[in-house]
């Protein structure tokens, strides 16, 4: 019995931790589907998005599910800057050239975040931060559940507006031929330019699911942008609609290993990489495995 309580324990953290990481990948999910374009700074615009949430709870006392549209509108518009001061002069350059433009703005943002607010980890101590649920003697923490089921509203909002809105069709053009796209009329540049803002709008409310949950440090960012990369290559590059399931597999597997491996919480933090490593392995195999777009 106590060996089937752990189980029921093991899974449930792993569905629970899925929750931060759908968030996070589904914006990144959108800007390689969309734009093409692999950007190492996503994780970031989630700092930022914590670092908000927790400076407008210290200072006015907003709760965190108060500060999620502000975290959207701050995340959108700085991303739709950085689209067009840096991202749309590299778009035509070798994959290369991006990768190191996203990375060094990563480093940037990073060592401004530790410059202004030092390295010292902050968290948010709402009320129900520490809250536990009890299920058939399964503990469920509320914080990482509401996470989940933002999660899961977020995609489901972004799916229906990739399938029902007219901006949405048009994003899904634009990932499958950016010239087509073009010859029918849509505004290419506007399109991308609204794709990274939206990616960083997902990307900076799952910020505030992060300092709710954990904390807000200037590097918190790049262990969740190696998850997300793991899981949209899980999910197959560009695919939104993969994403949940691919996070409740990463997080399942993290949560067993965890708890199963001995010292397994130091393994726990690699899965991603064996996720990466057997996910590229297998698609290579698979012929005519290829762009899992809209």
């Amino acid at each position: 019995m106590e060996a089937l309580q752990m189980l029921g324990q093991t899974l449930a953290n792993g569905f629970l931790r899925s929750g931060l990481y759908a968030l996070t990948s589904v914006g990144l999910a959108l800007a390689v589907g969309v734009i093409g374009i692999i950007n190492f700074a996503h994780g970031e615009f989630l700092m930022l998005g914590a670092y908000l949430a927790v400076f407008l709870f210290l200072g006015a006392g907003l709760d965190p599910f108060l500060v999620l549209p502000l975290a959207a509108l701050g995340g959108a518009l700085l991303g739709g800057l950085i689209y067009t001061g840096t991202i749309r002069r590299v778009l035509q350059a070798p994959e290369l050239n991006q990768m190191l433009l996203t990375f060094g703005l990563s480093v940037i943002i990073q060592n401004l975040a530790l410059i202004l607010w030092t390295g010292d980890p902050r968290a948010i101590n709402a009320p129900y931060r520490t809250l536990i649920l009890s299920l058939g003697g399964v503990s469920i923490s509320l914080g990482r559940a509401l996470a989940l089921l933002l999660a899961l509203v977020l995609v489901a909002g972004l799916y229906l507006f990739l399938a029902r809105t007219r901006l949405g069709k048009a994003m899904r053009a634009v990932a499958q031929s950016r010239q087509g796209a073009g010859l029918v009329g849509i505004e290419v540049e506007r399109i991308y330019i609204v794709a990274f803002g939206l990616a960083a709008a997902l990307a900076a409310m799952a910020g505030v699911m992060l300092a709710l949950n954990l904390y807000a440090e200037p590097h918190v960012g790049l262990g969740f942008t190696l998850r997300a990369f793991a899981i949209i290559v899980l999910a197959g590059l560009g695919n939104i609609y993969g994403v949940v399931w691919a996070s409740v597999f990463l997080g399942v597997c993290e949560s067993f290993i965890g708890t199963y491996v001995p010292s397994g919480t130091g393994w726990a933090d690699g899965v991603f990489f064996i996720i990466i490593l057997v996910a590229l392995s297998l698609r290579r195999q698979v012929p005519g495995h290829g762009h899992g777009g809209e």
